[in-house]
This record gives C-alpha cells, sequence and structure tokens, in this order.
C-alpha cells in the first residue's frame, strides 16, 4: 500500500519545481553549519563510505553538491581489461539488462520503454542500435555519483529531451508505464571501435541536475528537445575509464550497443550490486 501511496503520489506534486528547488539548495554554501548536519545526516542515512572519498572530511565541501558529486581516492576503483573488455561506467545495481526487442527495452515485469523515444524521437538516430543490447543501472543515494567511460570513444552528439522527474527507484521502475523515456534525460552518442555507444543519463526526482565533463550543467530549463553535434576540432576522444559526466543528486545511467558489438557477462544479473571499472561485457 505505501509503495502505491508513493507512486501515486508522484502524479500530483509538481516535479520539476520541487527539484529545481532541491537542486538550488543542494549548491548554496551560504549556510555551512546547516550544510554540515545534513551531509552528516546523510552518511549516516545512508551509509556512504567517506573512506573512499577523495577527501573524507565532511566538513570541507562548499555545499551538498559538492559532496554529492566528490571525488574518490586514486586507485579506490580499477577499470579493468583491455580494449575487448566493455567496463561498468558506474557504481550502482543493475536495473536490467539485455536485448532491445522491436524498439522497446525491457523496465520491469510488465514495462517496457521505446528506444527511439528514449533517444529523442529521432529514428535515424536510434537506428543503429536496433535489436541490440542494453543495461539499466540505478545508482543509490549512497553510491559514487560520476559517470566513466566503458570504454575508449569519441563524442558525436548530445540530446537534450525534457521530461517529467519521477523517481527512478525500483518501485517507481516496477508501476510507471514508459519511466525511463519519459523522464528528463541526456543521451550521449559516442563512436568506438565496436561501433557506436550511447550513454543515456536519466534525471529524477529530486536531482538537481545532468553535467556532462564538456559542457557543464547541460539545459535543465528547456522545453524542448536540443541537440549538439560534435564533428572535426570539436569531436572529443574519452580513454576507457575517464568521466565523461555526473549527477548533481542521483539517478540512472543506460548504456546501449548495437546488435552484436556486445556481450553481457553472465555474473551481471538484474538486481546485482555493480561497481565502477569492473569487467561487465566482452566486445565483439
Amino acid at each position: 500500500m505505501f509503495d502505491r501511496l508513493f507512486v501515486l503520489s508522484q502524479y500530483i506534486i509538481p516535479q520539476l519545481a520541487i527539484s529545481r528547488l532541491a537542486g538550488k539548495l543542494a549548491d548554496n554554501d551560504s549556510m555551512p553549519a546547516l550544510k554540515n548536519r545534513v551531509i552528516k545526516w546523510f552518511i549516516g542515512r545512508y551509509g556512504v563510505n567517506m573512506n573512499e572519498a577523495a577527501d573524507p572530511d565532511p566538513e570541507s565541501y562548499a555545499s551538498f553538491n559538492a559532496f554529492f558529486t566528490r571525488a574518490l581516492k586514486p586507485g579506490a576503483r580499477v577499470i579493468e581489461g583491455d580494449h575487448r573488455v566493455f567496463a561498468c561506467p558506474v557504481d550502482g545495481a543493475i536495473s536490467q539488462l539485455g536485448q532491445i526487442s522491436n524498439d522497446r527495452i525491457f523496465q520491469a515485469k510488465g514495462q517496457s520503454f521505446g528506444l527511439t523515444e528514449l533517444l529523442g524521437g529521432d529514428e535515424e538516430r536510434a537506428a543503429p542500435f536496433a535489436e541490440g543490447e542494453f543495461t539499466t543501472i540505478y545508482l543509490s543515494p549512497k553510491d559514487y555519483h560520476r559517470i566513466h567511460m566503458p570504454m575508449a570513444g569519441r563524442l558525436r552528439e548530445m540530446v537534450y529531451v525534457p521530461g517529467k522527474l519521477f523517481s527512478v527507484n525500483p518501485v517507481t521502475a516496477d508501476q510507471v508505464p514508459n519511466l525511463f523515456a519519459r523522464n528528463e534525460r541526456v543521451a550521449c552518442i559516442f563512436d568506438t571501435d565496436a561501433g557506436p555507444m550511447a550513454l543515456v543519463l536519466v534525471g529524477a526526482m529530486i536531482v538537481g541536475s545532468v553535467e556532462t565533463t564538456w559542457a557543464g550543467v547541460v539545459a535543465p530549463n528547456q522545453d524542448s528537445v536540443s541537440h549538439w553535434q560534435y564533428q572535426g576540432e570539436e569531436a572529443i576522444s574519452f580513454n576507457k575509464g575517464e568521466e565523461m559526466g555526473r549527477f548533481r543528486l542521483g539517478s540512472t545511467v543506460i548504456a546501449i550497443m548495437p546488435k552484436g558489438a556486445v556481450s553481457w557477462n553472465p555474473e551481471q544479473t538484474a538486481g546485482k550490486t555493480v561497481r565502477l571499472g569492473e569487467a561487465f561485457g566482452q566486445l565483439g
């Protein structure tokens, strides 16, 4: 009953206004005493491991968002494998993974969402990923919230898609149809040695904004689809394991590859906790 009420409440409350206000408060650096109390509460409530942080002192962060997007100590995560290994791009838990079928991506029992819609509604953009492979990884509040490249790649395109801001936790994923193609999101398309790769950063309730390392905060107040092309000197190359973005308050990452480009490792299954850099799949 509580889960049902939680989901229903999200249809009623002003998602955007609440989330943008939360983002502004999380960026505020003018009330250090309050900020310190909130951070310490958050660490205790969610079991954040500050021993892994580059700066383990909770009071040293200028704002809550600075704490939330904290860097890790060098060596805290190992990027496994050579260029033939698809590394996990984030800390989190696998929501689902598998093959795309008839432009639909499995979300939960009885629920799915559209590939083309997820990528901004452009059929040409989605075509290379038809019948391809996907994985959806949920980042919980305690997780490290920077996103890293699972393989080397060259940025081709970024697409901002406005939308709702439902929570993306497992309860909501089970009950809200088309969830990840309804929420605000940023889709980044890369060219790699294994073919095109899409990393989709999905916004959610209370997520202040999504950032990329090349564009900063990406269009959090626009009401239409926007896209940016990166060609010639504007194209940006990334090494495997290099940071490409972050969530200012957490959410979900969806990685998409063409058909036959990757085989997910058998131990990677829905519900499994994963860590940045671990071997996630083998490239074809």
